[in-house]
Order: C-alpha cells, then structure tokens, then sequence
C-alpha cells in the first residue's frame, strides 16, 4: 500500500518538472539582462568592453553615474522630469478619450456605430511608422516642435485603450444603469458616479500601460525634440554614443535609473493589471 500511494505522488513530481524547467529558463531570459545591466553601471570604462565579459566588476566603479548626475552637458535629471512629464500628460489624455470612446460604442445605439468600431481596430494593424510624417506636419503646423506638447498630444487617440476598455464595459451588468436611469441620472453621470468607478482596474491598467508606451519611445522625441534640455530620458541617453565611442558605464546608468520608476509603477499596480486584464475578456 505504501509504495502504490507513493508511485502517483512521485510520477506527479517528474511531471512537472519540465514545466518549472522551461520557467526557471525563461527566468533566467529575463533577469540575465536586468543584472547585467546593473553590473555594467558599476565598471569603469574598460571593464564594461573587456573580452572575455565578466559579470561581477573586477574594479567597482560609480562613474558613471557621477556622470550622469554631475555632467552638466547630460542634465540626466531633466530628462527624467521631461520624460514624467510626457508620460502622466499623454497618459491623462488616453484614459479621456479611450474611455468616452469606448463607453459610446459599448452603450450607446447610433447609426455607423459598428463601422466606426471596426476602423478604430483595423488601425491596430497599422505600423507605427506610418504615422511619423503626417504626424510631424501636423504637430510643425500647431507650432508644437521641441515642446512637451509634441509628446503628450500625438497618439492620445489609443485604437487599443478603445477596445480594450470596450470589452470591460460591455461585461458590466446593465441593470446597474438602468436603475441610475430611474433615478433621474443622465448618461453623463452614469458614466461620471457609475461606470467609472467599476471600472478602475482596467482604467490602472490602460493607464500603466500607455505611461510605459510614452516613457519607452525612443524614436518620436527624436524627430520633434531639437534641444537637448528638452529630450526624455530614452532620447538623451543616446547622446553619449558619439563617433569615437560609447561610455557603457554612463548609459547602463542611465538605464538603470530610467527602470527604476517602471519597476515602482509595475509593483504597485499589478493586481489591478492582473484584474483588469482578466475581466476585460469576459464579453465580447
């Protein structure tokens, strides 16, 4: 009887230890770049490109970010102010106009509703790249190049921040406007006292991830950003590439310093990413 028990519970044990295999393989995927990182900050120079590569320092060093922090050519700390900037003014207006969208399409009768639903989406298989001229002419014509506006205006319109809080709404239950409707709210204040307070798990998660969309964007701040003062952490820390070399140590610095506020953002709001995602997916 003993060994019979055993047997099932062992066999079990093997079977899963593939599974945790491929984890702790992925894991390692992950992590290996994030420490290596880490490790290249505190090198100096010619450790950081010393062949063969070693993962601790053999000298460690925090010039680089004595570089960043006291350079006054890398105003690494404007930068950063520039890239919060950006991202909590370009994620306020994603949660406006993605969540007015999408409560008229998931609530509201209109004629040419589902035509316009259907060209939000189809806009989602659009490469990005497609919009970088005409956005810049239309941000050249508002007078808005090397300014913060040129950042936090252009894709306030998310086609995925629609969709994604579409599906959420059209899983709440409608009887809970209806009641609001009997009491003598109208769709303004439904949407204002009712809807949106359901709804804060996938507006924190519409919100994390449109801030992580404009504090990653490397390219735009690029073509609209002419002074230096004026560019986001991603931008800038490209500048200390030049010609005759790249100070590694400064960069994986600033990398680690640009990761730094992600990480926070991302551990605070997890479970209500977790739950939004989840729950938006209830009803198509």
């Amino acid at each position: 009887m003993t060994v019979s028990t055993r047997t099932p519970g062992r066999r079990r044990i093997w079977a899963q230890v593939p599974f945790y295999a491929v984890l702790l393989l992925l894991s390692v995927a992950f992590f290996a770049p994030i420490l290596w990182m880490i490790s290249t900050s505190f090198k100096t120079a010619g450790d950081a490109t010393a062949l063969p590569p070693q993962w601790i320092p053999p000298t460690w060093s925090t010039a680089g970010y004595e570089t960043l922090l006291t350079d006054p050519q890398v105003p690494v700390l404007r930068w950063l102010a520039n890239s919060l900037i950006a991202g909590i003014g370009h994620t306020v207006l994603v949660l406006l106009t993605a969540a007015l969208a999408a409560y008229a399409l998931a609530r509201m009768q209109f004629r040419g509703k589902n035509v316009a639903f259907g060209l939000i989406v189809s806009t989602l298989f659009v490469p990005g790249f497609v919009f970088l001229m005409p956005n810049y002419l239309i941000v050249d014509a508002l007078d808005w190049l090397d300014s913060m506006w040129a950042l936090i205006v252009p894709g306030a319109a998310s086609a995925f921040g629609v969709f994604f809080l579409r599906q959420f709404f059209l899983s709440l239950p409608r009887e809970l406007e209806e009641a609001a409707f009997l009491d003598g709210a109208n769709r303004w204040q439904i949407f204002r006292r009712v809807v949106v307070p359901l709804s804060l798990a996938p507006l924190s998660t519409l919100a994390v991830l449109s801030f992580l969309t404009s504090w990653n964007d490397f390219l735009w701040p690029l073509y609209v950003l002419f002074n230096p003062e004026n560019l986001t952490l991603p931008a800038g820390l490209a500048t200390l590439r030049s010609a005759y070399g790249t100070d590694f140590p400064a960069v994986m610095a600033g990398a680690v310093l640009a990761s730094v506020p992600v990480l926070i953002i991302y551990a605070l709001s997890q479970r209500y990413i977790i739950a939004g995602v989840s729950r938006s997916g209830l009803k198509g």
